[in-house]
């Protein structure tokens, strides 16, 4: 991943930075890899995950269709 600094503004390198790690979840990852997660433990997060993700895409698409 490669920031350009224009003008010797640093501040806005930075923000710039820190907003491409959170788009591609690098923050996220971090969190999660603090600790040792087990199996067992990532499949039922990552399952509960899945559920909130399509009961989002869900409710999208009821306001859409104006239910």
């Amino acid at each position: 991943m490669r920031i350009f600094v224009r003008d010797g503004d640093v501040d806005q390198a930075l923000r710039v930075l820190k907003k491409k790690m959170q788009r591609e979840g690098l923050f996220r990852e971090i969190k999660l890899r603090r600790h040792f997660e087990k199996p067992s433990e990532r499949r039922v997060r990552e399952m509960a995950e899945a559920v909130r993700r399509a009961r989002k895409l869900l409710r999208k698409r009821l306001v859409r269709e104006g239910l």
